[in-house]
């Protein structure tokens, strides 16, 4: 069996994205662009000692899908402690809401938006009591 060890996001504008992941997960950012020879960002989602995976930032190397076109890649769920917090913090940090939250009876919470950068992601939070 195979795991996903590593994500990419691409951006139009770098420094906006790094700004919208900070703002509403906390995510910290290091420059490997020495290393790969291009603006290339890694970006550090928790401590090593915790479930998760890192990954990397990216200059969009060609346009995104117009609005309404869907997405073109694999969209990545984060797991959150507070649903409708990290909906705000989304809200607050320009993101915007591309399904709302519903829930996973018995389950969780979920619900998708996109980044300042037109990129769609999930939320996703643990409830057996939603429904």
């Amino acid at each position: 069996m195979s795991r996903v060890l590593h994500f990419e996001i691409q951006a139009d504008d770098v420094e906006r994205a790094k700004a919208f992941y900070t703002a509403v997960f906390d995510w910290g950012f290091e420059d490997w662009g020495p290393i790969t020879g291009s603006t290339y960002w890694g970006i550090m989602t928790g401590p090593e000692d915790q479930p998760g995976i890192n990954g990397g930032l990216q200059q969009r190397p060609a346009p995104a899908p117009a609005p309404g076109q869907g997405t073109n890649a694999f969209v990545c769920t984060v797991g959150v402690e507070d649903y409708d917090q990290t909906e705000r913090r989304i809200l607050d940090a320009g993101g915007q809401v591309a399904l709302p939250k519903m829930a996973l009876t018995g389950m969780a919470w979920q619900g998708y938006y996109l980044d300042t950068e037109g990129n769609t992601f999930g939320i996703h939070q643990p409830d057996t009591n939603a429904a």
